[in-house]
């Protein structure tokens, strides 16, 4: 049976931790045309979540994120903090990372799909009829999974065929698609890439997802993470303050896949061979940073920015899941309401992969 109300962490506005509140009264969703109703068992935690919550989307704000990981900042401009540049309507519940199971559907949708075993597409193009270069983000622009239940697109609901376990599964929407979806964009082929933050949880995907695509690996990682980047299929691992040029040379690496930027961020253009690609989806270090555009354009490099994903990102990803072609690196579970503590740990950076929040699965 379904309840009426149920558990759910609340962002309440921008700012500190402070501003996530847990809450037992809040209403459960009600599935529209089209879509269906879940009941999460699992919910990873992304640096989208902190970047949501203390504003770092917005214009006004040129600070590393760890700068107002736990306090917010001293200044934001709400109307142009989210992933779409408009403002976001509070409270709201936010988890990218959907795992759970279809207990109810809305009108259009074949009831045969309650009890299917689902991740949802983070990136939701349901909602913007589908049009090119637009999405919502499921959690930012609309409601997530930190809760018992949540509400979602059939059409961008994938069942999943696969012995994981359902906390496996929550590591896998935000942190995979966002790695595939790079990888996808410069068409990374058996090449050299170079992988920036490879011990985070877009960082370990893109490495273990180049070498799915038989790709050679050269990842950046603090010392004590090098062995488990390494395990994941890296085939040299540097140091993440590493002089590049000195350890690598100039125009030697085909491919760039950076979730860093930061004062280092030049150095990778250097290492860059002439008409090679870099594709960024973060900035965890900092997001201004300098270009000589002579680099640019004297070695013919092609720079891509990618939020935006093609339909087929998500269900590769599914395909590569069913085949056992990829696993996720799980490092602690908590419950959702210790999601202060997740979130603190997480900005903390000393795990390695995915932390995933479980809220209550007694619904009594």
């Amino acid at each position: 049976m379904i309840p009426n109300t149920m558990h759910a962490a609340l962002l309440t506005g921008h700012g500190g931790i402070e501003m996530l509140s847990y809450r037992t009264d809040v209403a459960v969703p009600q599935p529209k045309d089209g879509e269906v109703l879940i009941r999460v068992a699992a919910a990873g935690v992304n640096n989208t979540d902190i970047n949501t919550r203390i504003g770092w989307y917005s214009k006004t704000v040129t600070d590393d994120t760890n700068k107002g990981g736990a306090t917010g900042f001293d200044k934001v401009d709400d109307e142009d903090a989210s992933w779409s540049g408009t403002a976001l309507t509070f409270p709201r519940i936010q988890g990218a990372d959907v795992c759970g199971h279809i207990v109810a559907v809305g009108k259009g949708v074949n009831a045969g799909r309650i009890g299917e075993r689902v991740i949802v597409r983070n990136m939701l193009r349901t909602y913007v009829d589908y049009r090119p270069y637009e999405c919502w983000t499921i959690g930012s622009e609309c409601d997530g999974g930190f809760a018992q239940f949540c509400v979602a697109p059939s059409g961008e609901t994938h069942a999943v065929d696969c012995d994981w376990d359902d906390i496996e599964l929550a590591a896998i929407p935000c942190a995979y698609s966002t790695a595939e979806n790079m990888l996808h964009r410069v068409n990374l082929g058996a090449e050299k890439v170079l992988v920036t933050g490879a011990s985070g949880g877009v960082g370990s995907a893109a490495v273990q997802l180049a070498k799915r695509r038989g790709a050679h690996i050269i990842a950046l990682s603090s010392a004590s993470k090098s062995e488990a980047v390494r395990a994941l299929g890296a085939d040299r691992v540097l140091d993440r303050d590493a002089d590049l040029v000195a350890e690598l040379g100039e125009g030697c690496i085909d491919v760039v896949i950076d979730l860093v930027a930061g004062a280092q961020w030049p150095s990778l253009l250097d290492v860059l061979r002439r008409g090679g690609r870099y594709a960024t989806a973060g900035a965890i270090a900092g997001p201004i940073c300098e270009i000589d555009v002579r680099t640019l354009y004297l070695k013919d490099l092609t720079l891509f920015g990618c939020t935006f994903q093609e339909d087929e990102v998500f269900s590769n990803l599914v395909s590569y899941i069913e085949a056992g072609e990829i696993r996720p690196v799980v490092a602690k579970t908590y419950p959702l309401c210790d999601i202060t503590k997740a979130q603190e740990e997480f900005m903390a950076k000393s795990h390695m992969g995915q932390l995933v929040l479980i809220p209550p699965q007694d619904l009594s």
